[in-house]
């Protein structure tokens, strides 16, 4: 019955949803501070409904994909939550009340519901009392605006209106579901359809025993990992890599941006997210293989790390990545660019003190955070006058604004920035919204 995974041309989001980039004197360095920030255009997510009878495994499908994606893009809305609340008479009667009829659901605040998260707005979904049989009126549920919206119920197929918000469909079919069945005997019988013809309208996947299909699972989990895909920027700039996240670098993100933690947990998270960081970048170097004899007598084929490396930290925030590095890379040596940061323009550079033979090296620039690009731009060209040549130059930073990519990319489209999350955007004031205020301050403790 699994027919497999039909990939959809729609895209989550287009090309028009990158940020706008700050103006070409901002990226070349200028005194000019970057003007006419764009906020960017909300991103469409990637609707999949997901239908099948009672106690079908549905739920259980759906709270498997979520699982094993470990994504905060992927939120979940359930039909049950649009039952419509039983009049006085009807509660009279409930054991004559069809809940499996669509009647029975409020449908048009459900496409309401879902319009707004498809145009970039949260929603308060609302809670049903199954005791009651109705609404609990002072409670709700947020959901968020995300990439992906998984739409559960068992009758999320039968109102075409919901069927067009859907980009794939999924029916999870059991031994004890017959609804299927009746379904195909009547359009066939009745409409004058075929088999392939119902499929077709109502699901692109059939998942047979359930929950218990863990082939199935993993294939439309890998499926939903493609339509997720990498940030806009990456797509843009193939030189922009942000390490996959995960609820460990989420709540790590969380942590350090909550104004209210201490120093010393700001530190210690910091510390790991940063030696991520590393790591990642580490792992984007030229590498050659080699293999070596294992203590039982065996040949293992590996590889050899790059050998010729630096680091040069823009001091004082790159400063703090320095100690992930030297824990990654035993004995590396470490340059330093001082830049003064007045108004943001990174014209005035102060110090610099680099390896004599830094030319045949592939550098390690770090800083913590990249907001309009002007000082990543003026240490880049320092580094590239000394002979690094721009390919051997890696970026790293904890977050990026879209604008300071674009400034960095467009200017040294061959320079690699590896960074754990892009946010929003810059404010009036140039600053990294959400972003986590002056990093260097909270990090020493000067704040």
């Amino acid at each position: 019955h699994f027919s497999g995974l039909r990939r959809d041309l729609r895209r989550l989001s287009s090309s028009s949803s990158l940020p706008s980039s700050p103006s070409s004197a901002t990226c070349n360095g200028a005194a000019d501070a970057p003007s006419g920030l764009a906020s960017p255009a909300p991103r469409q997510p990637f609707v999949i409904g997901v239908c099948g009878g009672t106690a079908s495994g549905k739920t259980t499908v759906c709270d498997m994909i979520i699982q094993q994606l470990h994504d905060h893009r992927v939120v979940l809305v359930n039909q049950d939550s649009f039952y419509r609340g039983l009049t006085e008479e009807e509660s009279e009667h409930v054991e004559e009340y069809n809940f499996d009829h669509p009647d029975a659901f409020d449908t048009d605040q459900l496409l309401e519901c879902m319009g707004k998260l498809k145009s970039g707005q949260s929603v308060n979904i609302p809670i049903y009392d199954f005791k009651n049989h109705r609404r609990c009126s002072e409670s709700f549920r947020k959901v968020n605006v995300s990439d992906v919206i998984i739409l559960e119920g068992i009758l999320v197929f039968h109102d075409q209106r919901v069927r067009d918000l859907m980009d794939m469909k999924i029916f999870v079919d059991t031994d004890a579901d017959i609804r299927l069945a009746r379904r195909i005997r009547r359009d066939t019988v009745e409409r004058g359809r075929d088999v392939l013809s119902v499929l077709e309208q109502y699901a692109d996947v059939i998942i047979p025993r359930g929950g218990d299909n863990h082939v199935a699972i993993d294939l439309i989990a890998q499926h939903i990992r493609t339509k997720l895909g990498q940030h806009d920027l990456c797509k843009l700039y193939p030189n922009v890599c942000v390490v996959q996240t995960t609820f460990q670098i989420r709540g790590m993100h969380t942590l350090i941006r909550d104004r209210d933690i201490t120093t010393p947990d700001f530190v210690f998270y910091s510390d790991r997210l940063i030696r991520l960081v590393v790591e990642h970048g580490l792992g984007n170097l030229p590498f050659t293989e080699k293999q070596v004899v294992t203590p039982t007598g065996s040949i293992y084929s590996g590889v050899d790390f790059c050998k010729k490396l630096c680091g040069v930290s823009i001091v004082r925030s790159g400063e703090s990545m320095e100690n992930a590095l030297r824990a990654c890379c035993k004995g590396i040596k470490i340059g330093k660019i001082l830049i003064h940061r007045v108004g943001d323009n990174g014209q005035q550079l102060i110090y610099n003190k680099l390896p004599s033979d830094i030319a045949e090296r592939h550098v390690l620039l770090m800083d913590p955070v990249l907001g309009t690009g002007n000082s990543a731009n003026q240490a880049i060209q320092l580094l590239r006058s000394t002979g690094v040549p721009e390919d051997h130059i890696m970026f790293l930073n904890l977050i990026s604004a879209p604008e300071g990519i674009h400034c960095v990319c467009k200017r040294f489209p061959d320079v690699k920035i590896v960074t754990s999350e892009i946010d929003a955007g810059l404010n009036q004031d140039y600053r990294v919204v959400p972003g986590l205020g002056e990093y260097g301050d909270r990090y020493f403790g000067t704040d």
